[in-house]
């Protein structure tokens, strides 16, 4: 044998250091996106609500369908689907909705109005 210590061999490389990344002062970065999608959200079910509060119901049922089909329970809605659903008054909300949804590698799922 050898006059060299002995080291423990893995199989694998040695890691390399992490190298830290300068970002400049006041800009905010979010986590990397990992799936972006555009839904056609019904919002027929808001109808079964008081009419005074079809649209506070209408806001309540895109968000559980974004936890349904993105699978989290951190949903952030924009304040442009708030506009457009709110725009006809509490009594009448738009029959569907278009949304594009962005979920981040945190789980974090952020939603706004689709460009039509």
């Amino acid at each position: 044998m050898g006059d060299a210590p002995h080291k423990a061999c893995s199989g694998r490389p040695p890691a390399a250091p992490k190298l830290e990344t300068e970002r400049p002062e006041g800009v905010k970065y979010m986590a990397e996106k990992t799936q972006e999608q555009i839904y056609i959200i019904p919002l027929r079910d808001a109808r079964r609500a008081p009419r005074w509060k079809k649209s506070h119901t209408a806001i309540k049922d895109i968000r559980k369908y974004l936890e349904k089909h993105l699978k989290s329970t951190d949903v952030k809605l924009d304040k442009s689907i708030n506009e457009k659903i709110w725009d006809r008054g509490a009594q009448n909300p738009p029959s569907r909705v278009r949304v594009r949804a962005m979920k981040f590698d945190d789980g974090q799922v952020q939603a706004e109005l689709a460009e039509e």
